[in-house]
């Protein structure tokens, strides 16, 4: 899958200790001036960058100290060399709508029996509450509403790098209909990767031992 990664701008900067939380906002996708709002104008012209389509913030870790994240400034280019040391990526975006579906391609139903006479075939049949507890579970597999939901494909293998076309050739699918909006990543669960046990280690004090010794000598001289 070839997506395009940036160019990506640096709009504004958030710090702990004014705004409470750590993340750098961003835009993309240039568009005309003519089609924003005032305040949106207003926010493009204090970043001095911009316009554009797309803002967004992504969090960053509270303590930060080191990272490549505490370089970014104002007004700094986002490009597909920002994931040059990286194999693995994160893809989030909303997954395509397919509206009202029935319980069978909703949840894959197996339905009910197609001869013999009988009369459902993909009707969803009993949901299972009666006098108790007298209500339908919150959540219960039933036909709704599918689709157009934040999905996150974890673990996207980065195929190639096209820096010069701004391109992210990523192995297998990443959620969304055509020419949609993503978002990416590094990737925060790494496979094959086990964290070691914290070893602890155990302090025994010098006082402690001198007091056993001392009660124990003690008693040997009792004994004697």
């Amino acid at each position: 899958t070839a997506v395009q990664a940036g160019p990506c701008t640096v709009l504004g900067l958030r710090e702990p200790e004014r705004h409470g939380y750590r993340a750098v906002q961003v835009g993309f996708e240039p568009v005309q001036e003519a089609s924003l709002t005032r305040p949106e104008r207003g926010q493009f012209k204090r970043a001095k960058a911009g316009p554009f389509r797309h803002v967004r913030e992504f969090r960053l870790p509270a303590h930060g100290a080191g990272n490549q994240e505490q370089e970014l400034a104002v007004g700094q280019q986002l490009t597909v060399e920002l994931f040059q040391d990286y194999e693995l990526v994160d893809v989030t975006g909303i997954s395509i709508g397919k509206g009202f579906q029935g319980g069978m391609k909703r949840w894959g139903w197996s339905g009910g029996p197609a001869t013999h006479g009988s009369m459902s075939h993909r009707a969803p049949g009993s949901i299972g509450s009666t006098t108790t507890p007298g209500r339908v579970w919150r959540g219960h597999h039933l036909p709704g509403h599918m689709g157009a939901d934040r999905v996150t494909v974890q673990n996207v293998r980065i195929v190639r790098r096209d820096a010069e076309h701004h391109l992210l050739l990523l192995e297998g699918s990443v959620p969304g209909a055509p020419q949609g909006l993503v978002f990416i990543r590094t990737s925060q669960k790494r496979p094959g990767v086990v964290k070691p046990p914290q070893a602890f280690q155990t302090v025994i004090e010098e006082e402690d031992t001198k007091s056993k010794g001392a009660a124990k000598a003690a008693k040997a001289t009792k004994t004697k």
